[in-house]
């Protein structure tokens, strides 16, 4: 029993339920990234290129007498540098976010009864002297 009891608190634990919500967030929101990338931003910054060497798809770039897809290699870079910049506008807008609910000025503390004694003493000695 104590082994199914040491399971159940492992497993229970905030910090690996919070973990595995991250892990399908970030599967569902990897998939809209990429549709992004795939659908959208890529064929619009690279159509006209495309167009211009005679290709419909970056995948067909290849050595000629060989099996090497150099244009698969390259069109997988340039999806990584497009996601990579679309997380990082992403990231840098949500610590934007933060800093202005940071920014808020916070309010001076409460001095406690000890700093109060003391200030009226200090205050008093200033004034016999």
């Amino acid at each position: 029993m104590g082994f199914v009891k040491e399971f159940k608190d492992f497993a229970v634990k905030g910090n690996v339920l919070d973990l595995a919500v991250g892990v399908i967030i970030g599967a569902a929101f990897g998939k809209i990234v990429s549709s992004l990338v795939e659908d959208i931003i890529t064929p619009a910054v690279l159509g006209p290129a495309l167009k211009a060497a005679g290709l419909e798809d970056l995948s067909k770039l290849t050595i000629a007498g060989t099996a090497i897809k150099y244009g698969n290699f390259l069109s997988q870079v340039i999806s990584f540098i497009i996601v990579a910049l679309v997380l990082f506008l992403i990231i840098k807008g949500a610590n934007n976010l933060k800093k202005k609910e940071v920014a808020a000025p916070a309010a001076a503390p409460v001095p406690t009864k000890e700093e109060v004694l003391l200030t009226e003493i200090r205050d008093l000695l200033k004034a016999k002297a």
